[in-house]
């Protein structure tokens, strides 16, 4: 059996500490009608035969049972008959990994009777029960006051995990500044974080609107003082809430600069490779030129140049002279051209 703890209260006392669920009910018979007894029993990650066992003594729905058998539901309170079942989903950060990890917490709620069963080792829920047991007015409301107490315990611990949100957000905000490369692996691991802690947040407003539905507003109503407890719990998740929208807003509008500053970045460094290459070509057209004009007077010294007779203007009085000139000629008017042409 995973039961870690089995107790009777009357009058918001703790009485009993049954062995079994079997003598737990004929404990509760036995306190006798008019008393405010009810047990409370907290299982860690119970078997199959464990919750059967509970089902058929407590008289359990079958779809509530199926639930906390499959796990993985989304946070609820729902009613079948006279017990209702909630669903709360807890969480805490590690600031290690920057990683969100969501825990479970069921609660069966009957007019006598509150199993909660707990998937996780975190929250650990004694510390709930000790605080409860020393405030003995509230514990007398029964069942609900449990629910109260666990629920204020899961809201609460938001807090830390939306302050390590935070303290991450702030930091990628300077990695975005300082353009940090793998940034973006970051905003996006972040903000899937951040969606994982909102889907256990924001099922919360449903679970208030039937818990406001369900008690009285009425001043004589005895458990007035309760639901003014829910209300107040009601406000911490309100603010959970609007945290957590805030904190998906900004990381998306952190992806969005970060996107464009990347974006500018890119066009920049185009522009520099642009510019490089635009003067790489006006030098490459430089010194072409610079070759084309003293191609001519080589090519011309080459012929001329020659050592044999064939050639009739090399015995003219002004045959060398014509070739200097001719020269000097070519290559001025390839410089003409080039520089006209703003190659030199």
């Amino acid at each position: 059996m995973t039961v870690v703890d089995n107790a009777v209260y009357v009058d918001g006392h703790r009485t009993r500490e049954p062995a079994s669920l079997d003598l737990t009910v004929e404990t509760l018979r036995a306190c006798g009608p008019g008393r405010d007894a009810f047990c409370w029993i907290g299982m860690l990650r119970p078997t199959a035969e464990d919750i059967t066992a509970a089902e058929q003594e407590f008289g359990l729905h079958r779809l509530a049972v199926e639930d906390t058998l499959h796990g993985h539901q989304r946070p609820k309170l729902e009613r079948y008959g006279d017990t209702e079942f909630a669903v709360l989903r807890p969480a805490r950060y590690l600031d290690e990994t920057e990683d969100v990890e969501l825990g479970e917490i069921h609660l069966f709620l009957g007019r006598d009777f509150v199993i909660t069963v707990r998937h996780a080792d975190e929250p650990d829920l004694a510390d709930v029960r000790k605080r409860l047991e020393a405030d003995p007015d509230l514990l007398a409301h029964g069942p609900f006051a449990v629910f109260y107490a666990v629920l204020d315990k899961v809201v609460d611990d938001y807090g830390p995990v939306l302050d390590g949100l935070q303290d991450d957000v702030d930091q990628i905000e300077t990695q975005v500044w300082d353009a940090d490369p793998h940034v973006s692996r970051r905003i996006y691991q972040l903000t899937r974080e951040v969606i994982e802690l909102q889907r256990a947040v924001e099922p919360l407003a449903e679970i208030f609107l039937a818990l406001r539905a369900r008690f009285s507003k009425k001043s004589d109503d005895p458990d007035l003082e309760l639901h003014r407890l829910f209300r107040d719990v009601f406000d911490h998740a309100t603010r959970a809430r609007e945290r957590t929208e805030g904190l998906r807003s900004l990381l998306e509008n952190i992806l969005t600069v970060n996107s464009t500053l990347v974006a500018q970045r890119q066009n920049d460094e185009m522009t520099r490779l642009t510019e490089a290459g635009y003067d790489q070509n006006e030098q490459m057209k430089k010194v072409s030129s610079w070759a084309a004009i003293l191609f001519t007077p080589t090519l011309v010294a080459g012929i001329y140049g020659m050592n044999f007779d064939q050639m009739p203007e090399l015995h003219w009085a002004w045959g060398y002279p014509f070739a200097v000139g001719l020269m000097v000629l070519l290559g001025g008017l390839l410089f003409l051209i080039f520089k006209k042409r703003g190659w030199l």
